[in-house]
Parts: structure tokens; C-alpha cells; sequence
């Protein structure tokens, strides 16, 4: 009787299971993008550092010096949203997911 009630019990966790696998994928994926969009706001940020606008008669000031960071994140999201991004999301994610197996 107690191997019917084990049988049960494991069949019963089986798709619950089989949810949370795919649950713990999207979460790796979306950490994945999350990952990317990070590094490349930050690559991002090096690459417009030498650039001065502050100069000239269209010089945005102390303005374009705070919004600059928040476009650069909005460039590095809009880039690691296109399809395939610059790969670094998807393997991130199958190496977060090859841990979880270990």
C-alpha cells in the first residue's frame, strides 16, 4: 500500500514539475536579456564618452548629461531585442540552465 501511495504521489509532482522546468527557462532567458541589455548600456556608455556635445550653439548642458545614460539603456534594450541580439543572452541562459542540472 505505502508503494501505491509513492506511485501516486510521484505522478501527481510529475507535471508540476514539468512547469516548473519551463517556468525556470523563461526566468534563465529573461535574465539572459536582462544580462545583455546590461553589458551592452554599459559598452555603450565607454563608446559615447568621447564624445562632447556640451559645446556648440546645440549643446544640451547638464540636461543631455543626465539623459544620456537613460537613451543609452533604451539603445542597449532595443539592440538585445532584436532577434538573436548579439548572442550573449542565449548563452547565458544555457549556462544558467546547465547549472540548475547539476
Amino acid at each position: 500500500m505505502n508503494v501505491d501511495t509513492t506511485s501516486a504521489q510521484l505522478a501527481a509532482s510529475a507535471p508540476a514539475a514539468i512547469n516548473t522546468r519551463a517556468a525556470n527557462a523563461d526566468q534563465a532567458k529573461a535574465v539572459g536579456k536582462q544580462f545583455e541589455s546590461m553589458f551592452l548600456s554599459q559598452m555603450l556608455q565607454h563608446m559615447f564618452e568621447g564624445i562632447k556635445t556640451e559645446d556648440g550653439p546645440f549643446g544640451g548642458g547638464h540636461a543631455e548629461a543626465m539623459f544620456r545614460p537613460m537613451l543609452l539603456d533604451e539603445y542597449a534594450k532595443m539592440i538585445s531585442n532584436r532577434p538573436g541580439g548579439i548572442g550573449l543572452a542565449d548563452q547565458v541562459t544555457r549556462t544558467m540552465l546547465q547549472h540548475q542540472e547539476v
